[in-house]
């Protein structure tokens, strides 16, 4: 999910299939009963480990992914991309610069390029030049300067095989099932590249026998056509991720390309958003191809500023000297919860952190408030960098 986090009501009537197969989804990977969550099926929310626990270890490394299950999370999630010879990796990003320490290796400099992502030019180093045998000679790194720096150089780069292993034999361990949220990074850029996702997903997750809606894995992805032709191929869940680029000083969500659509809706000239996507009409067309949606969090909760004296400036409600999320008061929820869970899809919204400034002032510093908010409006699960807070929420 987008660096930058660019990067819910019960229904009271729905389709019986829909409630047997939510019912499966949380059984399979974690959530028990109890009433008291207005979740679609009335079952605790489910913790997704973010990248892992990335609050505490560099972001998609199986050290990240280990942590998040010791920690109790019911689903661990990968972001993939592919390598050069066709191998699907756990990174944020196709470009690798800010993720590993590939920008300090001498043997790689003249790797580095400019590439087209979604419309966008980037430059730096990216996990399609390098075959997976030079990948793993990289160290991952913190992305965030304001944790803990102290397990970089220590860990590699995993497989999507490595997670899903990893998985499989901390469930036995365990005695629990623990989930495998995979996410197909862009991909319309990997098909330019040659480098299609969905068919080497599919290949592998069926040699561990996950092919239906009952499997321990869940497939993400913030384009369209990508889930249709995963969802023509498998019974594989399957959740659309829905991204905005910012929120304004109401509250209200800002759509800027690339942030404002699928990737492949901007190809298609289609002119829907993702807002459009959230409406009862689009959660309804979402249903046909999917379980579940992914949306910025934002889109659920929003929060605003305040200008308490009129002045067209925003209070600084800590008194701290600058304005940010501390400084923004929660607003009412919106409808998509309700609407979602009338059309029988799951909600899971993304991303919770820890950092109190991230947090709006009705929090007063505690996430675990923020937490409990989201789950008393009913969301079906979170993604989470810190999934010990989201468990202790819970």
């Amino acid at each position: 999910m987008p660096l930058n986090q660019r990067p819910f009501l019960r229904a009271t009537l729905r389709p019986l299939a829909a409630t047997l197969a939510a019912c499966a989804l949380l059984s399979a990977c974690g959530g028990d009963d109890d009433d008291g969550y207005p979740t679609l099926n009335g079952e605790k929310p489910l913790v997704v480990g973010h990248r892992g626990a990335s609050g505490y270890r560099p972001e998609h490394t199986l050290a990240s992914y280990q942590l998040a299950i010791d920690m109790g999370a019911d689903f661990i999630e990968p972001d993939l991309v592919a390598t050069k010879d066709g191998v699907l990796v756990a990174r944020h990003e196709p470009n690798i610069t800010n993720t590993t320490d590939v920008a300090t290796r001498p043997e790689f400099a003249d790797r580095k390029t400019t590439k087209t992502v979604d419309g966008v030019d980037e430059t730096g180093w990216f996990a399609s030049d390098f075959t997976l045998a030079e990948l793993k000679t990289l160290f991952a790194k913190q992305t965030n300067a304001a944790r803990d720096q102290s397990y970089n150089q220590q860990f590699r780069i995993p497989t999507l095989q490595e997670v899903l292993d990893l998985a499989k034999s901390e469930s036995a361990r365990l005695g629990r099932t623990v989930g495998v949220i995979p996410e197909t990074k862009h991909p319309t850029f990997h098909v330019t590249l040659g480098l299609k996702l969905e068919d080497r997903l599919l290949d592998l997750l069926a040699t561990y026998g996950y092919t239906q809606k009952s499997s321990p894995v869940i497939v993400q992805s913030f384009e369209v056509s990508n889930l249709k032709y995963l969802r023509s191929k498998s019974q594989i869940r399957l959740v659309q991720l829905v991204d905005g680029d910012s929120v304004d000083k109401n509250g209200v969500m800002q759509l800027v390309a690339p942030y404002d659509k699928p990737y492949d809706f901007a190809v298609a000239k289609d002119p829907r958003t993702f807002a459009s996507l959230l409406t009862p009409e689009g959660l309804r067309e979402i249903k046909t191809y999917a379980d579940i949606i992914g949306p910025w969090k934002p889109y659920l909760i929003p929060t605003r500023q305040v200008d308490a004296n009129n002045d067209g400036q925003p209070d600084d409600l800590n008194g701290d000297g600058k304005i940010d999320e501390r400084d923004r008061v929660v607003m009412p929820a919106t409808n998509v919860i309700k609407d979602a869970h009338a059309a029988g899809l799951m909600v899971v919204p993304y991303t919770f952190r820890s950092e109190v400034t991230g947090l709006p002032s009705d929090d007063k510093g505690d996430p675990v408030n923020e937490y409990k908010r989201f789950y008393a409006a009913g969301v079906d699960g979170v993604f989470s960098d810190f999934p010990d807070t989201a468990l202790k929420a819970r």
